[in-house]
C-alpha cells in the first residue's frame, strides 16, 4: 500500500469517528421501580377508626386521589395558607435553593461551550534593539522596501551596529478540541443530570418548608390546649381548696388534708411554665420559617379547633412512589451522574485530538501589517495518546466505578428509607386514631368522676384524697386528649410529605426558570446539534 493510500484511509478513519460521535463508558439506565404491591405484609385497611370532637372523623385512603400541590389546603385553614404563602416569599432557604439552581444550570452551559472552537484575537506592538553582533535575526526586508537590519561601519576595521526599530503583529487564532470519545458529552450528561438533581431538591425545599410550617401551626395548636387545660385544672384545684379551707375552719378536716391540695396546686401550676415556654418558642420558630425577626409578630394564630381534619387521603401505590418522591429523583439523577463520570474517565485514557490555526499579520508599521507580505498562517493538528501516566487515569477510572457503585447503593437506600416512611406513617394514622378514640373515652370518664368527686366531697361524702386522685386523672386525660388530636393532625400532614408532597402538580419558579433557561440556550444546542458533536452513541 502506498503512503497515500494509508494517509486516506487514516484520515476517513477519524472523519467516520468524529461524524458518529460515539461516546466512551456505560450509558446510563434508569433502575426498575421496585415489586413492592403494598406497604405492609398485610394489606391496611382504607379507613382509620373515628373518635368525637375535634380531629376524630374516620379518614379514607385512596389510590386514585392524586396529590395537589397546595396539599396544606385539606386542612381549611385560611391563616395556614397565609402563612405558608408568607414562608415561600420570605424564607432564605426558598432562594438559597434556587440560587443553587441556576448555578447548576450556567455551569452546564459552561461545559457546552467546549463543543465550539475558540476564537481569540491578539495585537503585540514592540520596541526592539537588535545588537550588532546578532543582525540575523533582524526583520530584514519590509513591504515597503526598506530594510530593518544590524549592519557595520564604514572605518577600518568595520565595527557591528545595532538596529532600533518598531514591530507588530496581530492575529486571530482557532482552536478546536474534537470529542472524538466523548468526554465531553458524558461531563456534560453528568452535570445536567446534578442539574436536574438540584432542581429536585429545589421542589424539596417547598415540600419541607410546607411541612415545617404545618408542623410548627399544629404544635402551636396543641400548645395553647394543653396550657387551656391546665389552666382548668390550677383553677378546678384552687376551687377545691378553698372547699377544703372551709372544711378545716369548721373542723371536718385536718390541716394535714389542705396542705395535701396546697401541694396538689402547686403541682398543677408547675406544669403551666414549660408548656408556656414552649409556645414561645414555637412562635419564634413560626416568625423565623416567614422570614420575620423575633420582635416582628405573625398576626396568624393557630388553635386546634382552626384545623380540619382531611377525611379523604391520597395514597401512591408503590410502584408510584419512585416517581413522586423528589429525593429519590434526585438520587437516580446521582447515579445518572455519576454513571456519565465514568465516561468521562474511561475517554481520558483514548487519543485526544485537537486542531488549531492561526491568521494575521505583523510589519514594522501599523499600517502595513496586512499588506500581502506581512499576512502570515498556520494550521496544526494534534493527536496525542496517554502511554505512561504512573497510573493516574486507570485509578481515576476505578474510581468512578466505584463511585458509581456508591451512587447505585445510596439510590437503593433512598429508595427503602422512603418506602419506610410511607409505611411509618401509615401505620402511624392507624394507630393515632386508635389513640384518639381511647383519649376521647378515658377524658370523659375522667371528666363524669371529677364532677361526681367534687359533689360528694361538698356534702363530705367523700375525703380529699378521693378528690385529689380524681383531679389528677383529669389533667392527665386533657392533656393526652390534646396531645392525641395534635399528633393525628401532624401524621396527616407527615403522609402528605411522605408520599412526595405533590411537586409535580406546583407551577412554580423552578419550572419556570428551567423553560428560560433552556430558552436562552436553544440556538446554541441546535447549532452543537447541526455540527455532530452533542450525539451519544447508543
Amino acid at each position: 500500500m502506498t503512503p497515500t493510500f494509508i494517509k486516506n484511509r487514516a484520515a476517513a478513519a477519524i472523519a467516520a469517528i468524529v461524524m458518529t460521535g460515539c461516546a466512551a463508558g456505560p450509558d446510563f439506565k434508569r433502575p426498575d421501580a421496585p415489586q413492592a404491591s403494598s406497604y405492609a405484609p398485610q394489606p391496611l385497611p382504607t379507613t382509620t377508626a373515628s373518635a368525637t370532637g375535634i380531629a376524630g372523623a374516620a379518614q379514607n385512603f385512596s389510590a386514585e386521589r392524586d396529590i395537589p400541590a397546595e396539599w396544606w389546603t385539606a386542612f381549611q385553614s385560611p391563616q395556614l395558607d397565609s402563612l405558608i404563602r408568607k414562608a415561600f416569599k420570605a424564607n432564605p432557604t426558598v432562594e438559597a435553593a434556587h440560587a443553587a439552581l441556576r448555578q447548576a444550570q450556567e455551569t452546564v452551559y459552561a461545559q457546552r461551550g467546549y463543543f465550539f472552537p475558540t476564537l481569540q484575537a491578539s495585537y503585540s506592538p514592540a520596541r526592539h534593539k537588535l545588537s550588532g553582533n546578532t543582525g540575523g535575526n533582524s526583520p530584514g526586508l519590509q513591504g515597503d522596501s526598506s530594510v530593518i537590519s544590524t549592519g557595520q561601519t564604514n572605518s577600518t576595521p568595520s565595527v557591528s551596529t545595532p538596529v532600533i526599530y518598531n514591530f507588530h503583529t496581530a492575529q486571530l487564532t482557532v482552536g478546536y478540541s474534537v470529542d472524538v470519545f466523548g468526554a465531553n458529552r458524558r461531563q456534560v450528561e453528568s452535570l445536567e443530570a446534578q442539574t436536574e438533581a438540584q432542581r429536585l431538591q429545589y421542589e424539596a425545599t417547598y415540600i419541607t418548608l410546607a411541612s415545617n410550617v404545618v408542623a410548627a401551626a399544629i404544635q402551636e395548636a396543641s400548645l395553647r390546649a394543653q396550657i387551656g387545660a391546665t389552666q382548668k385544672i390550677i383553677e378546678g384545684n384552687t376551687k377545691s381548696l378553698e372547699i377544703l379551707r372551709r372544711q378545716f375552719q369548721l373542723g371536718a378536716i385536718s390541716r394535714l388534708d389542705v396542705a395535701a391540695q396546697e401541694t396538689a396546686l402547686a403541682q398543677s401550676k408547675q406544669l403551666l411554665p414549660p408548656l408556656t415556654k414552649q409556645l414561645e418558642q414555637t412562635r419564634d420558630l413560626i416568625r423565623a420559617l416567614v422570614g420575620n425577626l423575633p420582635d416582628e409578630e405573625v398576626e396568624e394564630t393557630f388553635d386546634l379547633a382552626s384545623l380540619r381534619l382531611p377525611e379523604e387521603l391520597p395514597l401512591s401505590l408503590p410502584s408510584r412512589l419512585v416517581e413522586q418522591r423528589p429525593d429519590i429523583r434526585a438520587a437516580e439523577e446521582q447515579l445518572h451522574a455519576a454513571t456519565a463520570q465514568v465516561g468521562v474517565a474511561v475517554a481520558a485514557r483514548l487519543p485526544q485530538v485537537s486542531i488549531s490555526a492561526d491568521w494575521g499579520g505583523n510589519a514594522a508599521h501599523l499600517n502595513q501589517m496586512f499588506w500581502s507580505s506581512g499576512k502570515f498562517w498556520d494550521i496544526i493538528g494534534n493527536i496525542t495518546q496517554p502511554i505512561f501516566e504512573g497510573g493516574t487515569l486507570l485509578h481515576r477510572q476505578r474510581g468512578a466505578e466505584e463511585a458509581l457503585r456508591q451512587a447505585a447503593a445510596q439510590y437503593r437506600s433512598t429508595v427503602l428509607t422512603a418506602f419506610q416512611n410511607v409505611a411509618d406513617t401509615l401505620h402511624a394514622l392507624h394507630a393515632d386514631a386508635d389513640a384518639l378514640q381511647a383519649a376521647v373515652d378515658a377524658d370523659d370518664a375522667a371528666k363524669l368522676t371529677l364532677q361526681v368527686t367534687r359533689k360528694q366531697l361538698e356534702v363530705g361524702a367523700v375525703n380529699y384524697l378521693a378528690l385529689l386522685n380524681a383531679e389528677l386523672a383529669y389533667q392527665q386525660t386533657e392533656i393526652a386528649l390534646a396531645q392525641a388530636r395534635a399528633t393525628r393532625l401532624g401524621d396527616t400532614a407527615a403522609l402528605f410529605q411522605a408520599l412526595g408532597g405533590g411537586w409535580w402538580n406546583r407551577k412554580g419558579e423552578a419550572t419556570e426558570s428551567m423553560a428560560e433557561a433552556e430558552k436562552r440556550q436553544g440556538a446554541l444546542s441546535t447549532l452543537a446539534n447541526q455540527i455532530g458533536v452533542t450525539n451519544t452513541a447508543k
